[in-house]
């Protein structure tokens, strides 16, 4: 019987999976009937191809932002979207592909050759094979039978990312704003990733020092790059950073949304704190055993 995906284990409805299903499924509805009402402006399909990559990102980094929030919020049950988020990724990225070769009128053959000879193309579509695989093997009988190879496996979703975002660079041509602050966000989660590894306590100090490196990873990897695709000296890009009159720069979006992160976790350690009898009871109380997925 196929289990529908607002429901939990249980067989009870989830909110938490029936908002992140209603989440999931929103843009991809909003840019189809934007299509059909051909509201997309002067090329709607390549709008709504390039909006469907976007969409692929964001959800990407959504379900690898999963593992660092319920820990820094403490919220086991957040581990009950992460799977949904990640085929939701991949779901967005076969539409992509899909609007690609529609674009092309279907042409199989020209579509192949460009994937072939276009190095964003190849590295895009390398992404969706990886993405592919994971999804495949994302289910509960799979990671009965693949046991602890099933986990080295999915650490590839780190190398697959990178090369979303890759490609995402490479398809946006001058302004890369928007790759530069999604690639931000996945430097601080490998960050946090990094701090967890090496056991630096998770606690308001360690996350705002996360926040401060990740923005300045971002303010770099900006710089870097339009030195490199398009000679404008680093030090200019770098300064922009310090120019507010008209714009704020995506460093600073990162460190301000990893900066969030502070009082969640102050909220936390506050709840942590409170005599067993204050403490709210009800699904957020469940051990993390009880709700993984």
């Amino acid at each position: 019987m196929l289990a529908l995906p607002w429901l939990d284990r249980a067989g009870r409805l989830s909110w938490l999976k029936l908002a992140t299903f209603l989440a999931a499924l929103g843009p991809g509805l909003v840019y189809a009937g934007a299509y059909g009402l051909d509201r997309l402006g002067a090329k709607p399909l390549t709008a709504f191809l390039h909006a469907m990559g976007d969409w692929t990102i964001y959800f990407l980094i959504a379900s690898l932002a999963v593992t660092p929030m319920r820990r820094i919020a403490d919220w086991p049950r957040l581990i009950l979207v992460r799977r949904m988020l990640g085929l939701t990724a991949l779901a967005y990225a076969v539409i992509h592909l899909v609007l690609y070769a529609a674009d092309l009128k279907f042409d199989l053959i020209r579509v192949a050759t460009e994937i072939a000879v276009r190095v964003y193309l190849t590295i895009g579509f390398t992404a969706l094979v990886g993405l592919s695989v994971l999804g495949a093997t994302s289910t509960d009988r799979m990671i009965r039978r693949l046991g602890p190879t099933w986990t080295r496996l999915h650490r590839l979703v780190y190398g697959i990312a990178g090369l979303t975002l890759l490609h995402y660079f490479l398809q946006s041509k001058i302004d890369v704003s928007k790759p530069v602050f999604w690639s931000g966000l996945f430097l601080a989660l490998m960050g946090w990733r990094l701090m967890h590894h090496l056991k630096v306590a998770t606690n308001p100090l360690s996350l705002a020092g996360l926040a401060a490196a990740s923005g300045l990873a971002t303010a770099a990897l900006e710089a870097a790059w339009y030195a490199l695709a398009t000679g404008i000296p680093a030090r200019a890009v770098l300064a922009a950073n310090l120019d507010f009159s008209y714009d704020l720069r995506p460093a600073w979006w990162v460190f301000g949304m990893v900066a969030l992160t502070v009082p969640l976790n102050l909220l936390r350690a506050r709840r942590t704190n409170l005599p067993a009898a204050r403490r709210p009871a009800g699904p957020g109380s469940l051990r993390p055993s009880a709700v993984s997925e």
